[in-house]
């Protein structure tokens, strides 16, 4: 696990700090639809303004590839800096430009009382900021005197705001960064046992070293989702119209073959719940997993193959889950992933949900406080797990504190 300065190692009382925080959440016509990441990013902040800190915030929201077109405020901040605000209970001053390095944001940080918070215009106005232009990052590191990382969601990207800026200033984790890395190492490093993995989502591809990584680590592998059926047809099963990658056929069968060397059971879903298309309320038939007639996909887990997943669950004492085991925003193949939810919940053991569609499963099913560890994070997470170094987390502590 790496090591990192964090809030408590950071004699940051009374600075002014630029605090990387991960506010990227959904938006639809002006309203906040989830603001998990904005309450996760609260403990940090409020605990730099105990300390006396002025705070500059910077975030990403969705992709843009440069300043906005006129007229279009989709992926602007001033809903996240409004529920902000609400959330601190305090004005979060936000000034809408077309970037957070422009002369007017600037001017406008500059300004900034002492015991403020101010929340930058989106980092991705800028395309120097995915560039990690150090242009940007001295902006970035003209704002304060210190920098705190609380963004673990955007940890493994080297951007401007991640990783360019803590090479200027005395840096250090921010509270959510230091529970995600803390609870995800502990899973690598030293995790209670029985130890297993729940992996789901659509392609073998997206997970091949982290499956290759916890095949190492873990005592049992659940495989379900569309991924599930590249390894049953690796193993000679007919998958009617699935969704197979079929240039990772070899791939499936060498992790098979690890898994067995290793002495891992890697749990396969027995069934399928199948349809010809992914529509709400589609006619639905159950066959086995590497049975299903052409014409049909398999969309969910069957009720085999999830009884067999809560077999493997039983006893366990860590429980990781990465994926979901099914079109669970269609029902009705969301079966499979909400059972998954309630074993994991129920299961007594330490659970930790890897993020991505994952967390969107497990608060769809109103479990989310049944869980112990929710992460915020789903590529980092992924990158994490599989033993990659997160630019954002290794740069920390680059300069002294004064």
């Amino acid at each position: 696990m790496p090591t990192f300065p964090t809030l408590s190692d950071a004699p940051v009382a009374g600075r002014r700090v630029f605090v990387r925080v991960d506010l990227n959440v959904p938006i639809k016509e002006g309203v906040i639809r989830d603001d998990t990441r904005i309450r996760a990013a609260v403990p940090t902040l409020q605990e730099l303004l105990d300390r006396g800190c002025t705070l500059v915030l910077a975030t990403h929201l969705g992709r843009p590839k440069g300043p906005p077109a006129p007229g279009d405020d989709s992926a602007r901040l001033g809903p996240v800096a409004k529920r902000l605000s609400e959330l601190l209970g305090r004005e979060v001053r936000y000034l809408a430009t077309d970037g957070p390095g422009t002369p007017e944001q600037q001017a406008f940080v500059a300004d900034a009382p002492e015991g403020s918070v101010t929340l930058l215009e989106n980092t991705r106005f800028d395309p120097r900021e995915t560039k990690n232009d150090p242009a940007l990052a001295r902006v970035f590191a003209g704002y304060a005197e210190a920098y705190v990382n609380d963004a673990f969601g955007s940890a493994h990207r080297a951007h401007a705001s991640t990783e360019g800026v803590a090479r200027l200033l005395p840096s250090a984790a921010g509270r959510l960064m230091e529970r995600e890395l803390s609870v995800l190492g502990k899973l690598l490093e030293a995790p209670e046992r029985p130890f297993v993995v729940v992996l789901g989502g659509a392609k073998v591809s997206d997970k091949i070293a982290v499956i290759e990584r916890l095949l190492e680590i873990a005592d049992a592998l659940i495989v379900g989702g569309a991924m599930a059926f590249t390894f049953v047809k690796a193993q000679g099963g007919s998958v009617g119209d699935s969704l197979v990658e079929d240039d990772r056929l070899d791939l499936a069968r060498a992790l098979l073959a690890k898994a067995e060397e290793r002495g891992v059971p890697l749990v396969l879903p027995a069934d399928a719940v199948c349809a010809a298309e992914i529509v709400p309320g589609a006619e639905t038939s159950v066959h086995p997993a590497g049975a299903i007639p052409d014409g049909l996909k398999g969309l969910d887990a069957g009720p085999e193959a999830i009884s067999a997943f809560r077999d493997a669950l039983a006893g366990a004492a860590t429980v990781l889950w990465n994926g979901p085991l099914g079109v669970f925003e269609v029902p009705p193949f969301d079966a499979g992933t909400n059972a998954i939810a309630e074993a994991v919940a129920s299961s007594g053991a330490m659970s930790v949900i890897g993020g991505g569609d994952s967390v969107s499963a497990i608060k769809k099913a109103g479990l989310a406080d049944r869980v112990d560890h929710v992460s915020t994070g789903g590529g980092a997470s992924l990158e994490f797990l599989e033993g990659k170094t997160l630019p954002g987390v290794a740069v920390l502590g680059h300069l002294p504190w004064a």
